[in-house]
């Protein structure tokens, strides 16, 4: 039953994952530098972490903004990278489940 659920969501999750970057770009690079910070350190204690202003560099960075990304957080050239292998490898496993389904499905007929 869950298994069902599951490959017909599967090219739904595909096209949410293909859409996120693209709409990334379409936002302007400052979307996210003003607003009340979401970090929890930063929010209940008051003291920044090594993670604050990593989703205003990733935006700028993904931006190619370079100066900009550096400025919030400089540890965004490794965060990045790291963000968009998991982003392939999700997309790879998922495009292999549809395409596994859709292969099956022709069969059948």
């Amino acid at each position: 039953m869950v298994k069902k659920i599951f490959t017909k969501i599967e090219p739904l999750w595909l096209l949410a994952l293909l859409a996120f970057p693209i709409i990334l770009w379409l936002l302007p690079a400052d979307f996210f530098d003003s607003g009340q910070s979401v970090c929890p350190s930063r929010v209940f204690f008051g003291v920044e972490c090594f993670g604050c202003g990593s989703t205003r560099a990733i935006m700028h960075l993904h931006h190619f903004e370079i100066e900009d990304a550096l400025y919030y957080n400089s540890g965004v050239f490794l965060i990045y990278p790291l963000l968009v292998l998991i982003w392939y490898v999700w997309v790879k496993a998922s495009y292999g489940k549809v395409k596994t389904r859709f292969q099956t499905a022709q069969k059948e007929d």
